[in-house]
């Protein structure tokens, strides 16, 4: 067995947590639902164009916003949080505080991203 969680690190410290297992999303989630903390799930998939084009941002917002927690869930690999999500397109970008949706975008909106997560964020 691999990994069940990875990251994907910048050199100024900015972490994007990359979740290959249901037991470890299950787990991340309910610890989040405890947690005042924003959590900006980043729905993508390996073949999917717009996600590795808006890929660099969430790195650079995972930097700025070091308060929130960033998580990476290709759909391939866990079909079933997708679904449980209701993911219809890539990229989808949920924001979640105390296990609740704050808010979601579905698309590649750097600069509409930026805002709603400075909006949830506190």
């Amino acid at each position: 067995m691999g990994a069940q969680i990875s990251s994907q690190q910048r050199s100024d410290h900015g972490e994007v947590l990359l979740v290959h297992s249901l037991d470890s999303w299950n787990t991340r989630f309910q610890n989040s639902k405890t947690s005042n903390k924003l959590m900006v799930i980043d729905f993508s998939a390996e073949w999917c164009r717009p996600c590795k084009f808006i890929e660099p941002a969430v790195h650079d917002f995972a930097v700025e916003f070091s308060d929130v927690d960033f998580i990476k869930i290709d759909i391939d690999e866990l079909p079933d949080v997708a679904k449980d999500f209701e993911v219809k397109a890539m990229p989808t970008f949920v924001l979640v505080k105390k296990g609740k949706e704050q808010e979601r975008i579905v698309g590649v909106k750097k600069d509409e991203l930026h805002r709603i997560i400075e909006k949830h964020r506190f």
